[in-house]
């Protein structure tokens, strides 16, 4: 836990609110004493209290106030196709094809195999991206799967209780049927696993071959209605929710 800031040094908690664009100095001042700040774990209702704004976990609401940085945070709808890396020998589309200009060098949190489309999360800040895709800080995700063929409930009930794949077992965390016809049927899988191609592994084991496979949320980041091909700046809660996710 980080240590509270001594009251001479450090910026004026009002002010830390201010800057991180959820209130006016005055109206966070009256946050702080309607008892809705936390510094460290600790409620605030004193004003003038100083913080030291990259050290210090601040709160509103419950929610981090992340620190301002000189950082770059993106989420991007990869489109199906494009592989997920930054440049690429053989020349096909990469994740930099998609991204604004002048991004400069980013690292992309986690990876979707080429045919697999969805949300990719991307950032320039090295020890955020480190943490969160290292194996030890699995993070909920969830995707969207259409599979051919008629979905038996019995089916739906063994990818649920979980299934054994070559390098182990894995079970989700929920598996959800969003709907079925004849053809197709459209399945909603969470699951924390981090593992390689690991949602097309598991329906493959139940014999359910996949038309086609999106990403829909990485922990609290959502993709939403982002289009194919977009990126879009992650808001001040997503990224504060990913650095308590993070432990950073």
């Amino acid at each position: 836990m980080p240590n509270p800031s001594t009251a001479a040094e450090g910026v004026r908690l009002q002010k830390v609110i201010a800057q991180a664009g959820l209130a006016s100095r005055r109206e966070a001042e009256e946050m702080i004493a309607d008892g809705r700040v936390e510094v460290n774990g600790q409620l605030v209702t004193e004003q003038g209290r100083r913080v030291d704004p990259v050290v210090d976990v601040i709160r509103l609401d419950g929610s981090r106030i992340p620190p301002q940085r000189n950082h770059v945070y993106l989420a991007l709808n990869k489109p199906r196709g494009v592989v997920s890396t930054m440049e690429d020998p053989q020349g096909r589309l990469t994740l930099t094809d998609f991204l604004p200009r002048k991004s400069g060098r980013l690292f992309h949190v986690g990876r979707l195999d080429t045919p697999t489309e969805g949300l990719i999360v991307l950032t320039n800040d090295g020890d955020f991206a480190q943490r969160l895709s290292h194996p030890s800080f699995e993070i909920d995700k969830q995707y969207m799967v259409e599979v051919e063929g008629e979905v038996e409930n019995a089916v739906l009930k063994r990818l649920t209780r979980g299934v054994v794949l070559d390098d182990g077992p894995i079970k989700p965390d929920k598996i959800r049927l969003v709907s079925r016809s004849g053809a197709k049927a459209l399945i909603e899988v969470t699951i924390h696993s981090g593992r390689n191609r690991i949602v097309r592994r598991m329906f493959e084991a139940v014999g359910l071959p996949i038309r086609r496979l999106a990403r829909t949320r990485i922990g609290p980041i959502r993709l939403g209605n982002l289009p194919s091909g977009e990126t879009r700046e992650l808001t001040s809660n997503e990224i504060g929710a990913l650095l308590d996710r993070a432990g950073l």
